[in-house]
């Protein structure tokens, strides 16, 4: 498929999975493009992305809840906004299926992982606003994340995922996790964190990616905590009858 046909491709895709028509299709293609696949990539897309979705599903919980504290509809945010729920997302939406991608991110699989599925997700919110609007780009937003909404816990039952992985192994009798930065990408203005979480007595191991040390170390630990979901049957903590 050359260029030009996987272009036109994508401006389809958008319209039919997006419900949006880019005037700039141009503003398409750069929120696509990984920085591995060329410098005029979706790094600055990005971070423009991540503002207005802080900042719409902010204003979306502000007006939904209007009984949570500032500490609830902080934890609601962040329920919502980060790199499992946007990934999720992106592999609705198939993503992977458009990601440009410099040729070792290909062999390595890199369409399919978490960062760039998140990163490509929020580099679309800020291509759709510069293309459209501040109103293209809360549609846009609230059309992605309305089923999200629908399933947010309440927010007594709301907690991020570090706090519940601490909470899960200290019922069980177990030290706590051990988080440590595995390699740092990227420039000063746009680095990538990966970091790993062990538990040492399951002798499991994530590793989590986020734009901070603290959204990797989320990351990581909302990993964990799946699969330490998925397994325990099949490896009981100690001390337990689980």
């Amino acid at each position: 498929m050359n260029t030009e046909t996987a272009a036109l491709d994508r401006v389809r895709w958008a319209e039919e999975r997006l419900d949006y028509r880019f005037t700039d299709a141009s503003l398409l293609e750069r929120a696509f493009t990984h920085r591995s696949a060329s410098q005029h990539n979706n790094e600055r897309l990005e971070f423009l992305g991540d503002a207005l979705l802080n900042f719409t599903i902010a204003k979306c919980l502000y007006q939904s809840r209007p009984d949570d504290s500032e500490g609830e509809l902080t934890r609601a945010r962040a329920a919502l906004v980060n790199g499992m729920t946007l990934a999720e997302i992106g592999r609705e939406l198939a993503l992977d299926t458009q990601i440009i991608l410099g040729q070792g991110e290909v062999r390595a699989g890199g369409a399919q992982r978490t960062a760039a599925l998140a990163d490509t997700l929020e580099a679309l919110i800020g291509a759709v606003y510069l293309d459209g609007g501040h109103a293209a780009a809360e549609r846009l937003i609230r059309s992605l994340f309305s089923r999200k909404f629908e399933s947010l816990p309440r927010a007594s039952e709301l907690k991020d995922p570090k706090t519940r992985l601490q909470e899960w192994v200290q019922r069980r009798g177990m030290k706590l996790p051990i988080y440590a930065v595995d390699s740092v990408h990227g420039s000063d203005h746009a680095r990538t964190f990966a970091v790993t979480c062990d538990v040492a007595e399951l002798t499991a191991r994530t590793i989590g990616m986020g734009s901070s040390r603290r959204r990797a170390e989320q990351d990581a630990a909302a990993a964990m905590l799946l699969e330490l979901t998925d397994e325990r049957k099949q490896r009981p903590a100690p001390g337990t009858d689980e």
